[in-house]
């Protein structure tokens, strides 16, 4: 999927599932499965793909050290407008997520969340993601990966197989698949996209 391009458009429906609140209970719940039994600060947190940043601020507020990235000019300034409008302290860094430079945007991530990159990019890219995110996550890190049932969609994301994951993430194993939300968007029914949270755990 090209996201410049989606951008372009005004496409960006990992922005947009904000006004979807189901979507919002469930991936606070997730956040909370992930801060249980701990107190804040919780760590550091990377947002892959961050767009306008929504998710990243939410992580910021509940107490992560948020970094986001994106490779879409318009999207990370879309994110400090709203970062700045909001008052959070979340660092925004224009980067590939098939690379994650250590060096710029650091390592020792406990908590990786994608809420709509990895599904839209090609076989190549996503083993190069995979193999990037491995090395900046903390070694008792989670990743939290949303995906679309794998289908030709055109322009759109084309989804990925829980094996299509496993493969990119070699040494991750999948502890939890669920709903994206109890009622999924109307819109996510008629492209049969069957939206889940897939979380990883280091084996």
């Amino acid at each position: 999927m090209n996201y410049k391009f989606a951008y372009s458009i005004g496409f960006h429906p990992w922005e947009d599932a904000e006004k979807h609140s189901p979507f919002v209970k469930k991936i606070a719940e997730m956040f909370e499965r992930e801060e249980a039994g701990k107190t804040a600060p919780f760590g550091k947190a990377l947002d892959l793909g961050c767009g306008n940043g929504v998710w990243g601020i939410l992580m910021a507020k509940r107490g992560w050290a948020v970094t986001g990235v994106d490779i879409v000019e318009k999207a990370l300034q879309r994110a400090q407008e709203r970062v700045t409008r909001e008052n959070v302290d979340v660092k925004l860094i224009k980067e590939d997520v098939t690379k994650l430079d250590s060096d710029k945007i650091g390592k020792g991530f406990k908590l990786v969340l994608d809420s709509g990159t990895f599904h839209g990019l090609t076989n190549e890219q996503r083993s190069a993601m995979g193999k990037a995110v491995d090395k900046i996550a903390a070694q008792d890190g989670t990743i939290l990966l949303l995906v679309w049932d794998p289908r030709w969609r055109a322009f759109l994301p084309s989804g990925a197989s829980r094996q299509q994951i496993e493969t990119c993430f070699p040494g991750w194993t999948i502890s939890h698949v669920e709903p994206a939300a109890d009622e999924p968007e109307a819109i996510y029914k008629v492209l049969k996209a069957n939206e889940q949270w897939y979380r990883l755990r280091r084996k």
